[in-house]
């Protein structure tokens, strides 16, 4: 694998963004999703949830048990999430398939019912997410790698994790909120060079972004 100036090039020839290592799950993730526009409210859910669960620990981790996340918790269907109770937490909570996080499963439960009141508010959280999308590509803010051209913190991100605070939100900061937006599409952080940049950025040309 060679690796020059935030880019890599794998086995297969193919050109990535650095962080997609040399593992086939991640190849997958960053060739095939991450940065593509997304418009499903279930989708738009689990990736919120997820990058909660991930607080802490490597993506890598997460997207192993992606599919375990998705039968536990409804296929992320927050209707019927929100309808979880105890016995849910405690089922979850002896689920080996998950990450076993009382604080984290009851944010997830606790979310599903914000998403409805976001649903009722907007239409759709797609309406309410894409308001998100910056006009233009926005600096770090705060602390961070100045030298890496990728922020991890930007003013929309701490807006967005705020409001949503507001909401009643929970595991939702602002570096979780631009790790979203990242992953969901608002931003095309591919690096310059990456195989999927001009890719993503034709996806987003003909986007619609769903209005309230």
């Amino acid at each position: 694998m060679c690796k020059i100036n935030h880019l890599q090039t794998a086995e297969d020839g193919i050109i990535r963004c650095w962080w997609a290592s040399d593992q086939p799950d991640y190849h997958v993730y960053h060739h095939q999703e991450w940065g593509r526009p997304v418009a499903d409210d279930f989708q738009l859910f689990e990736k919120i949830c997820l990058e909660g669960f991930q607080s802490g620990l490597s993506w890598l981790t997460i997207l192993r048990k992606r599919e375990n996340f998705r039968k536990a918790f409804a296929s992320f269907n927050f209707n019927k999430i929100a309808e979880f109770g105890e016995d849910n937490v405690a089922h979850l909570l002896q689920n080996y398939g998950i990450i076993r996080h009382r604080g984290k499963i009851e944010a997830t439960i606790n979310n599903a019912s914000r998403a409805l009141e976001i649903v009722d508010e907007f239409g759709s959280l797609a309406a309410y997410i894409w308001e998100w999308e910056p006009s233009s590509p926005e600096p770090q803010i705060g602390k961070g790698d100045y030298s890496y051209p990728i922020p991890s913190i930007t003013k929309t991100s701490q807006s967005l994790s705020k409001d949503l605070k507001n909401r009643g939100w929970k595991f939702f900061g602002p570096t979780t909120a631009y790790a979203f937006m990242q992953a969901m599409g608002l931003v095309n952080d591919h690096m310059q060079g990456c195989s999927s940049r001009k890719i993503v950025e034709d996806l987003r040309s003909v986007f619609e972004p769903p209005s309230s």
